[in-house]
């Protein structure tokens, strides 16, 4: 299957997950589908592309803050999945192989933004908002200014995070993902990726402190 010749299918409506665990029968569907494309099932890979591209599209999109680089990535993730299809063998959930792979194409991604001294902190599109990040709700539809204010200023705060948890806060709030999935994609320890969202909230809680009429020194 050719790099040049590979174009991805229409997205497909994502389907909702339950808060903090996965939906294990579309586990279980990916990791058949990816040994039907270990044997070059070109349909099965369109199918696997289906049910994952937009949740990888979105995740890419918050990490960089531009749905088009986002459009791009996740066909290189895609294309690295059928590329290392003969390779693969399922010993972890599917997601899991799929966000370290997207993982990596992210984090080269940032780091060659970074020499460029041109990381984007663009806000998302409004289908992209993601949830707000704290357990702080804004009363009333007269306050709709001041939430969509929050959400412009909570994308912002996220995309200026380092980039490890940037993409840990990412994975637990929109992706819903356990902390040791988590862990494996970030090849982490438990402790360790309970630390880094400890500091990526504090920051977060810092830079929309004004917004959420907290009191960081209380």
């Amino acid at each position: 299957m050719s790099d040049t010749h590979w174009q991805s299918p229409a997205p497909s409506q994502p389907s909702p997950a339950a808060a903090g665990e996965e939906d294990l029968s579309v586990d279980a569907e990916s990791v058949q589908l990816m040994l039907r494309v270990k044997d070059g099932d070109v349909r099965a890979f369109e199918k696997l592309v289906e049910l994952h591209q937009n949740i990888v599209i979105g995740t890419v999109t918050r990490m960089l803050g531009n749905v088009e680089d986002a459009h791009d990535i996740a066909q290189q993730t895609f294309l690295r999945v059928w590329k290392s299809a003969p390779r693969y063998e399922p010993t972890a959930k599917f997601t899991t192989w799929l966000f370290t792979i997207a993982r990596n194409l992210v984090f080269n991604e940032t780091r060659k933004r970074s020499r460029r001294k041109e990381v984007s902190i663009e806000p998302e599109t409004e289908d992209d908002n993601p949830r707000q990040f704290a357990d702080h709700t804004v009363p009333g539809p007269d306050e709709l200014a001041q939430q969509e204010e929050l959400e412009v200023a909570l994308d912002k705060a996220i995309a200026a995070l380092p980039e490890k948890q940037r993409l840990a806060v990412i994975l637990r709030r929109h992706q819903e993902l356990p902390y040791e999935q988590i862990c494996d994609i970030l090849k982490m320890s438990l402790p360790a990726v309970k630390s880094l969202l400890f500091r990526a909230r504090t920051e977060l809680r810092k830079q929309l402190a004004s917004h959420l009429g907290e009191d960081i020194a209380a």
